[in-house]
């Protein structure tokens, strides 16, 4: 495949959406369509291209986002098929960041659904032109115009109809096309179906001329030249339509809509019509801008392939053992064996080579120019979202904003061998997927794992399984509590003992006294003049902190508990700070167990989002987990709940939440409080 000579010939785009909604069935006809693939690969068989891994498809979804390039009428397109599951957002993420335009796919019969609202949103953060595909139009209870409801409604989108169905459910056979009055009839399901252009029925005719009026109607609100043709009742030439709707696309004003069956092989042809029509080159969308790295001072590259380099890692992977860089270029060329700066880590790296790539197929090029997606090899330290460029004109682009993970397994080796390179693919994981957090819990012992969700944690267990040959144990990672005391206590201690021929005494009298939630602990001196010298008052602090990392209790630091120091006595001679060290930890561990010690768990805040039908069922579950539901407020047809629950009774709730809501229910945890158990 030759590379387009114009950098307007190129389209990068995402399709975006709620899990099943058909992203990756419409990803497949795009490439069989374009001529990047001989047969269409279907993901209930497990064939798709782009759901190459292995768990991809064993559980017949997207996991990871893939990238491919096709051609389509003399335009470049560059596709990311990202996931629809809530676990596997921050694959969306750092998608949408490097990408002009994104296709938002629609299930006609369950319209805007809650995942395609956070994507949805995501392309808005990063002011990405979108146009709508509503798919599944043969499907028992599709609704176009319901579907189009929600996309204004639920998304606050503007939404556009460049086509209207013929017919929907069994009776789906063709769209309309607005803009050139045409319809548009395939002849069978199969994929290599013939497409009839014909004049409109006498069927759809009415509604087809109603719908055309009200597209005009809308682009002449954002487009001068079209409403003077409007107002004066003249008809507006079908390139000036185009035109002004790529602009209002361009301009985030307008979303056009088109519609189609994916699954039966209608309606991709013209989607990748509407794609190189409406969507944004990368010339036509804002220069990439950053920051000078030394200076600060903000600056900007426009998309020329003469210009300095200037390119974002947007994602690492493995594969077969190599580290892997996608790259989006912004500015400049990449040249395989050359080398590029990487400001962060103020150093130069050497590219080995450069890749087109084709989901898990690659395709080696000597170079490649602004616009352009492609993977490199060689790059060794630089991570997800570092900025290449040239050391002539360092730049810093903005980082990429990761999620903080809201769940945690505990795993262990199975064997000595797995202990070995346990430390090494978890390092690799977390090269690829910044949500993924590995940490040793000092309290436990545990390698704890936390990740986006149960699913995202399973699927990265069968990984280090099925790639990396490492077996581990899995289990709940043992909940950290805290013990505190319920009211003031007092201890005196005497220290007095003969170490390697040399006595040793200290007497410490101390006061605990307990302190409000979160307000850590503290140590204070009320001592006497003269009682004890100064010297040794550092030692006795030492003791009191060291005797309050462990509780008498269960062994759980001590936390929100004051110590002062209220007396002692002090030997000429045989005074020493091991010997006040000693005898201070003695005193406050007695006066602990005199306090009325007790244990503290962790609180998490905790946000579901849940349609209306499901919040009777999902408020009874936070109930049922000693939960304290705090607020209720309502977004579209969404409920938020704010609630606080204890950490040990939220272990397995992702799955409770989605059974319970059918799947469209999801929540974000962190940590808020300490509180008695």
């Amino acid at each position: 495949m030759k590379p387009s000579a114009k950098i307007n010939l190129i389209r990068n785009i995402g399709i975006i959406a709620h899990i099943d909604a058909g992203k990756t069935t419409v990803s497949e006809r795009i490439l069989y369509y374009t001529g990047r693939s001989y047969k269409i690969g279907e993901v209930h068989d497990g064939e798709a291209v782009m759901d190459w891994m292995p768990d991809e498809q064993e559980r017949g979804i997207t996991i990871t986002s893939a990238v491919t390039a096709c051609q389509w009428k003399d335009c470049d397109i560059h596709i990311i098929d990202t996931p629809g599951h809530v676990d596997f957002t921050i694959e969306v993420e750092r998608s949408l960041r490097v990408l002009d335009g994104a296709v938002g796919v629609f299930c006609a019969v369950g319209g805007v659904e809650p995942q395609s609202e956070t994507v949805w949103h995501q392309a808005d953060k990063y002011l990405v032109p979108k146009i709508a595909f509503i798919n599944k139009m043969d499907r028992i209870g599709a609704d176009f115009l319901r579907a189009v409801d929600m996309i204004r409604n639920r998304l606050n989108a503007n939404p556009l109809l460049i086509q209207i169905p013929m017919g929907q459910e069994e009776g789906f056979k063709g769209v309309i096309d607005l803009i050139h009055m045409k319809q548009i009839v395939w002849d069978t399901d199969a994929p290599d179906s013939q497409i009839h252009t014909d004049d409109i029925s006498d069927k759809y005719e009415e509604a087809a001329i109603e719908y055309r009026d009200q597209l005009i109607e809308r682009v002449a609100e954002v487009d001068d030249d079209i409403m003077e043709l409007y107002l004066e009742a003249r008809p507006v030439p079908t390139d000036m339509l185009i035109a002004g709707i790529r602009k209002a696309t361009l301009a985030l004003k307008l979303v056009p809509v088109l519609c189609g069956a994916a699954l039966k092989n209608k309606g991709i042809q013209p989607l990748l019509d509407a794609v190189v029509r409406f969507l944004p080159s990368p010339v036509d969308v804002p220069p990439v801008s950053g920051h000078h790295p030394e200076t600060g001072e903000i600056v900007q590259f426009f998309a020329k392939e003469k210009g300095p380099l200037v390119a974002l890692i947007f994602k690492v992977s493995m594969m077969e053992g190599r580290k892997l860089s996608f790259v989006r270029i912004y500015s400049g060329t990449l040249n395989a064996n050359s080398e590029v700066y990487i400001p962060s880590y103020k150093k130069k790296e050497k590219i080995a080579r450069i890749l087109k790539m084709h989901a898990n197929k690659r395709e080696r090029i000597e170079s490649a120019g602004a616009g352009h997606i492609i993977g490199v090899v060689g790059l060794k330290d630089s991570s997800t979202g570092d900025t290449l460029c040239d050391a002539a004109t360092p730049v810093l682009l903005e980082k990429i904003e990761f999620y903080k993970p809201v769940i945690s397994i505990s795993v262990e080796p199975k064997t000595r061998d797995d202990q070995e390179k346990l430390d090494q693919v978890l390092a690799k994981l977390m090269d690829e997927d910044p949500t993924l957090h590995v940490k040793q819990d000092p309290d436990t012992g545990q390698t704890l794992l936390s990740g986006m969700g149960e699913l995202h944690l399973e699927v990265i267990i069968s990984r280090m399984k099925r790639e990396y040959n490492t077996n581990v144990n899995v289990g709940k990672p043992q909940v950290v509590y805290r013990e505190t005391i319920g009211k003031d206590s007092a201890a005196t201690a005497i220290f007095d003992k003969e170490i390697a021929g040399q006595r040793h005494f200290a007497e410490v009298a101390l006061k605990l006294r307990p302190l409000s939630r979160g307000e850590g602990n503290r140590f204070r001196s009320k001592l006497p003049a003269g009682a004890i010298p100064d010297i040794f008052i550092p030692a006795i602090e030492k003791g009191v902190t060291e005797a309050l990392e462990y509780g008498e209790l269960m062994g759980y630091p001590v936390v929100d508990v004051e110590a002062v120091l209220t007396g002692g006595s002090y030997k000429e001679s045989t005074g020493s700070e091991i010997a006040y060290k000693v005898s201070a930890a003695m005193a406050c561990r007695e006066a602990f167990q005199k306090g009325e010690p007790f244990l503290l768990e962790p609180i998490m805040d905790v946000e579901v989002f849940v349609p209306d039908t499901f919040m009777g069922e999902v408020i009874g579950d936070i109930n049922s987990r000693g939960g304290k539901i705090e607020s209720i407020s309502s977004k579209a047809d969404n409920q938020i709940i704010g609630a606080r629950v204890p950490l040990s009774r939220m272990f397995g709730y992702s799955t409770a939440l989605r059974s319970a809501s059918q799947g469209r229910g999801n929540f974000t945890m962190k940590f808020s409080h300490f509180d008695k158990v």
